[in-house]
């Protein structure tokens, strides 16, 4: 029996076309590569509730899945416009289905949302690149997603939203730096989500994509003296994915195994899918 994977994009139909034109596909599209690569005998689908008339699943459809995950996006959520209440009523229909959930960014503060927490622009500003120094807590050295990560690691993140208050169910599992809410496990009546701030689906190549993409605003913000700055770091990101073996560029940005290594960088997906998803499916007697 196969895996079913529901991937649910957060970004509306103009934001997904111009992801696809810098980073060669949609948030959902490189979501699902990166579940059927670390479950070849998944089948994943692809939901977009942003969109008008989408048609999307009510729980009973969604107990047809395995596991459903939830992608980044670029909305915020405190403007609660139509398309972004339409992914808080999916997440809550995904919780009162009862199937596993992970969130990835946006996704963290979607489920959040549902659950009853609050979400907010973050007063440290922009996280960009990558989430430094993410602390495991006590319950996060012990919890199943963060299996195999060390007690301190750094992650592919761009937010400027954090998650300002837990839900009611929420177990935080990481913090850092930039937000205290980095990695939780949140639950609602029987079900479970995983999720954190960070991107552990992004590859390199994506990071550098995103930068060049938003590069003037980067250059506003200080991330960068000026467009070229911008660009040459967003070069050496590209060199790294294509080469992750190059320690000149990965020491000058302080890169280490838990970026350079794609299996170690995925770990928080490949452990949901072995202690969540899998197990569901033998739960729902599919295999």
């Amino acid at each position: 029996m196969t895996l079913r994977i529901l991937v649910v994009e957060g970004n509306t139909a103009a934001d997904r076309a111009r992801h696809a034109a810098s980073r060669g596909a949609t948030p959902s599209e490189a979501y699902a590569e990166v579940l059927r690569e670390l479950a070849p005998d998944a089948v994943v689908d692809l939901a977009f509730p942003a969109d008008p008339g989408a048609n999307l699943p009510d729980p009973g459809g969604l107990e047809g899945y395995d596991g459903v995950a939830l992608t980044g996006s670029s909305l915020n959520l405190y403007d609660m416009t139509p398309e972004i209440r339409a992914q808080i009523d999916l997440a809550r229909a995904v919780f009162a289905s009862g199937t596993p959930v992970f969130g990835s960014c946006w996704g963290l503060q979607v489920l959040t949302t549902a659950a009853g927490g609050v979400v907010r622009r973050n007063p440290k500003g922009r996280e960009m690149g990558f989430a430094r120094k993410i602390i495991a807590n006590e319950a996060g050295r012990s919890h199943p997603m963060l299996a195999g990560r060390p007690v301190v690691f750094d992650a592919p993140a761009v937010h400027q939203d954090e998650v300002e208050t837990m839900a009611p169910g929420t177990t935080l599992l990481a913090s850092n730096g930039m937000s205290e809410v980095q990695a939780v496990e949140i639950r609602v009546g029987d079900a479970t989500a995983w999720a954190v701030q960070y991107h552990p689906e992004f590859s390199l190549g994506e990071v550098a994509a995103i930068g060049r993409a938003i590069a003037p605003r980067l250059v506003e913000e200080g991330f960068f003296e000026d467009g070229q700055a911008a660009a040459r770091w967003s070069a050496d990101l590209d060199a790294l994915d294509a080469d992750p073996a190059n320690r000149t560029i990965a020491w000058r940005h302080g890169l280490d195994g838990e970026l350079l290594d794609t299996g170690r960088r995925r770990t928080e997906i490949a452990n949901w899918l072995t202690a969540q998803v899998r197990p569901m499916r033998s739960r729902r007697g599919r295999g």
